[in-house]
């Protein structure tokens, strides 16, 4: 894909995660994509797939925003830096609310084909989602 294509993609890709529009979902992510979450021990296929992961975002941060940092491109394959800011204002993991702010960075890579993401593996912070929560002691 064209460099300005894949950032084209990319920004929408983060308007899906920001607003759980599940229209946007099936436009930017391929039916056959995999991706890799630490939150779940197998593989998360297709645009329902990560619906589940933003669901299980949502439910512990109600107003859950990603911000693209920046984003590197190789052929097919993009790297992509995000921040992650909400509310914890619902359970997570098992934790419940303590209306704690919270910002992390996570880091992704991304794959690419017919303009489409077809697969993601994440390694978002969640050492320092639960520190930010109180579910484990800061250093």
């Amino acid at each position: 894909m064209p460099p300005e294509a894949v950032k084209s993609l990319m920004n929408r890709f983060v308007e899906f995660i920001n607003t759980a529009d599940e229209d946007l979902g099936r436009e930017v992510i391929s039916p056959d994509a995999v991706f890799h979450a630490p939150s779940h021990a197998e593989p998360l296929r297709g645009p329902e797939g990560y619906m589940e992961v933003i669901g299980m975002m949502r439910s512990g941060f109600p107003d859950v925003q990603w911000s693209l940092e920046e984003m590197i491109g190789e052929g097919d394959t993009v790297a992509a830096r995000f921040t992650m800011r909400g509310t914890h204002d619902g359970e997570f993991f098992g934790i419940p609310a303590s209306g704690n702010k919270v910002s992390v960075q996570a880091m992704n890579f991304y794959y690419l084909a017919d303009g489409r993401i077809v697969g993601e593996r994440g390694q978002p912070d969640l050492l320092g989602v639960m520190q930010q929560i109180g579910a484990v002691p800061a250093p």
